[in-house]
């Protein structure tokens, strides 16, 4: 298979020669050799690479979750590098001051909580105000292109982990987000979009054979990337999510829970493609920071059968009710809940403390059917 990156250096770059090029990228963007986008450009003759644009972790992947990135100079070009998760998120008129062609090479991990997808939107904005041409270069969507879970961000509780009304995992690829963004959502911008050759969408990424660079110090494997859907949501709540450990979002727990316990009742729900396997860990950072943690690892047994935003759910369900005195939703910030946030609605938590959850669940059907057609005419591939 050939990634959008490839054809762009085969033959669309021809469109753009003499324009002066900004890409949005970081360690993710490479070809199939391992060879960044960044050397790619700036090495081509007819590619007039002008300045460098990095998400949140930064362009080498070294700032962790959330932590503000500021603007510098590439050591190996000596192009400016404008941060957008720092000051601003969306790049300003200086910042494109020195560009005419915007082109976005990042890999996304298929989850609506990853701000690099809000990165893309927030570029297209600024492109469509300030006359700028936006390319999408594509790249997989890891956990597949069929596969959908979960429900739309409700309109009050729009965030950097969920700007825009898409489920939690949203089965598309970036190329095809950004038409959707363009058509349906009114991020109006000059857009042209490179699509990959040889993807299908029932692939996931262990079928790509591409190296899997870690589009952040957390997105770890193939495994973390299916349950990350559902295990994300540990991170409004006062559990650890397994962030400091070698197994994050695959390892949930905290210094109450006993492991063994944990794992017995979860397993006698039988929730389809999912086992749990009590265990401890000890974070180096983040919650819990160096004191033992009891819990599981979640194992995934069949992808295909596994719903990873339901386990998920019952999982934070499960502690809630065995754990009521300890179990707690993590502090309001600005009087914005980050559960209500990450779920995309208010009413979760609430059924999760009555148990009532499944039936919430199952709820979901309908704004997932209504987003399959909506989503249905931006599909470019079988």
């Amino acid at each position: 298979m050939k990634l959008g990156l490839d054809i762009f250096l085969e033959k669309e770059f021809s469109q753009f020669k003499g324009k002066r090029i900004g890409l949005v990228t970081n360690m993710t963007g490479v070809n199939k050799n391992l060879v960044p986008s960044i050397d790619l450009f700036y090495e081509h003759s007819d590619i007039d690479l002008a300045a460098l644009y990095s998400p949140e972790h930064g362009i080498r992947g070294d700032a962790k979750e959330g932590e503000k990135v500021k603007s510098s100079i590439d050591p190996y070009t000596n192009l400016p590098v404008y941060s957008l998760y720092g000051e601003t998120r969306k790049p300003n008129k200086e910042m494109l001051d020195l560009v005419d062609v915007i082109v976005f090479d990042l890999q996304d991990i298929g989850s609506r909580y990853y701000t690099y997808i809000y990165t893309m939107a927030y570029v297209m904005e600024a492109c469509g105000e300030h006359g700028k041409h936006f390319v999408v270069l594509d790249r997989p969507n890891p956990i597949s292109g069929e596969k959908m879970e979960g429900n739309l961000v409700e309109e009050d509780v729009r965030s950097f982990v969920g700007l825009l009304p898409i489920p939690n995992r949203h089965g598309m690829t970036v190329a095809e987000l950004a038409l959707l963004y363009k058509n349906e959502f009114g991020y109006e911008c000059e857009l042209t979009v490179v699509p990959m050759q040889g993807w299908k969408r029932q692939m996931y990424f262990d079928d790509t054979n591409l190296f899997w660079v870690p589009p952040s110090p957390n997105a770890t494997n193939i495994d973390m990337n299916i349950l990350y859907p559902g295990t994300c949501l540990i991170e409004g709540t006062n559990l650890s999510e397994g962030r400091g450990t070698t197994k994050p979002f695959e390892w949930i727990g905290a210094p109450f829970i006993e492991g063994q316990r944990l794992a017995k009742v979860f397993n006698e729900k039988k929730i389809a493609g999912v086992l749990a396997r009590p265990t401890s860990f000890i974070p180096t950072y983040q919650k819990y920071k160096d004191e033992i943690c009891g819990g599981i690892q979640l194992h995934v047994v069949n992808r295909n059968e596994l719903n990873s935003l339901k386990a998920g759910i019952l999982l934070v369900e499960t502690i809630a009710e065995m754990y009521p005195n300890d179990f707690q939703f993590r502090e309001n910030k600005n009087n914005r809940d980050f559960f209500d946030l990450l779920a995309g609605t208010k009413q979760l938590k609430e059924n999760v403390l009555n148990g009532t959850s499944i039936e919430f669940i199952e709820g979901f059907d309908k704004q997932l059917e209504y987003f399959q057609k909506l989503k249905e005419p931006y599909n470019l591939y079988n």
